[in-house]
């Protein structure tokens, strides 16, 4: 087995709702704000809070239109793995088609989940 060297580490772009305290949010499609962290190393790079307001545009359209508009923001931001505590099956069906790593069931300090997620998908 190959070694990496420093420089061919894989950067992963993650992106994990977060509450004001900086701990993992419960719900993804209906997150009032979400971080998008780039990890490597074993160390975060960059570190970014967003307010997406799904929360509250959730119901304003229909399921594919809210759909639509996070896969907009993920490959926007170009997120390769989201970590989440919720998330309903449609949601994981499209985030599946992506290509995107899921990782459900995460809670605690948004930022160890990301690097968490990281180090395991190496």
């Amino acid at each position: 087995m190959q070694e990496r060297s420093p420089t061919s580490a894989r950067r992963l772009v993650v992106c994990v709702p977060v509450g004001e305290d900086g701990r993992v949010g419960h719900s993804w499609g209906r997150a009032a704000r979400v971080a998008v962290g780039e990890v490597a190393d074993g160390r975060v790079l960059h570190w970014e809070e967003i307010a997406v307001g799904w929360d509250a545009l959730h119901d304003a359209a229909g399921e594919g239109s809210h759909h639509a508009r996070i896969a907009s923001f993920l490959r926007e931001h170009n997120v390769r793995a989201v970590a989440a505590g919720h998330m309903g099956e449609p949601m994981r069906h499209m985030l599946a088609k992506m290509g995107i790593e899921l990782r459900m069931g995460a809670s605690g300090d948004a930022r160890a989940v990301a690097l968490a997620l990281a180090e395991a998908s190496s």
